[in-house]
């Protein structure tokens, strides 16, 4: 069975997400999906990158038991709320030619292990960057279009669900890793810098249609397997700077959030905020079944 650590992430997406849309889960024909490996279904496995799961452990609870190129032992939590909605059970990775527009038509995922807002950090492991994720959501619509038709489409785009969930690489992969980034910017003024490119792409989004859009918050980056265990002073405990700075930067998400449903006639934005329940999984793993807060990773 897959670990329970997915199904609560979907369950906070799920919630926030109807919370806002009210009745909305019988109106969406399809999910669109933007991030990084928290939401790639595979995409990584078709550019030459070093940041691939498409080998054993990874996808040993999938369907077949075969790595699929998820971050994950099974599915992603875009996967389950796809089923949730009444869609297929899993999201395809855009770049996987086991797929076509017919699939697409219903979920698509442009996400790409290694990415953040910030081009940088794409750059780090040779991903695909944000801004490239949304050249291909247009090649995509232009698809989409020639196998619906313009009417039809143009529906299924607005009333489709668009997910994304990116920002821990900007931190973890770049920011605290390299030098470029802080010799520019203090921490707080880097969150700003990336709230500005979130807010454009937000924004760009609307600008193609999107209506009903999740903005995924950061989790307990601190907590991350990798972050404790190089944490050797304090006994690899969390990192607690990098969750405060998670704080910090979800809150900004959230001013964001209310900026844009002011602003944009007709959206809805949410934020999708992992951060408590992944913090409780990882100071009460034993209340969450079968979870170890040793090895068990959130995916980045």
């Amino acid at each position: 069975m897959e670990r329970v650590r997915i199904p609560l992430l979907l369950l906070i997406q799920i919630i926030l997400t109807l919370l806002v849309i009210n009745g909305a889960e019988g109106k969406v024909p399809a999910i669109i999906v933007f991030g990084d490996s928290s939401v790639d279904a595979g995409n990584n496995n078709f550019i030459p990158t070093i940041a691939r799961s498409n080998f054993a452990p990874y996808g040993r609870d999938y369907f077949g038991g075969r790595p699929t190129g998820r971050f994950s032992n099974g599915r992603v939590p875009t996967d389950f709320i796809s089923q949730a909605f009444g869609l297929r059970p899993t999201v395809p990775a855009y770049l996987d030619p086991a797929y076509n527009i017919s699939d697409f038509a219903v979920g698509v995922t442009f996400a790409s292990a290694g990415t953040g807002y910030d081009n940088a950090t794409s750059d780090v492991l040779s991903v695909i960057p944000l801004w490239k994720e949304v050249e291909n959501y247009k090649e995509y619509q232009k698809k989409l279009r020639a196998y619906l038709g313009d009417k039809k489409a143009n529906e299924t785009l607005s009333e489709a669900l668009y997910l994304t969930s990116m920002g821990t690489n900007d931190f973890l992969e770049n920011y605290y890793t390299l030098r470029g980034r802080r010799s520019q910017y203090n921490v707080d003024q880097y969150q700003s810098f990336l709230i500005g490119i979130a807010r454009n792409f937000v924004k760009t989004l609307y600008g193609l249609g999107a209506r009903k859009i999740s903005l995924g918050g950061l989790p307990p980056m601190g907590c991350l397997p990798l972050e404790r265990a190089t944490n050797f002073r304090n006994g690899n405990k969390c990192v607690e700077s990098y969750n405060i700075v998670a704080l910090s930067f979800n809150d900004k998400l959230r001013g964001l959030v209310e900026e844009l449903n002011k602003q944009l006639p007709g959206v809805a934005v949410v934020l999708s905020n992992p951060y408590y329940v992944m913090l409780s999984m990882v100071r009460r793993p034993s209340s969450y079944g079968k979870f170890n807060k040793e090895t068990d990773t959130f995916g980045r």
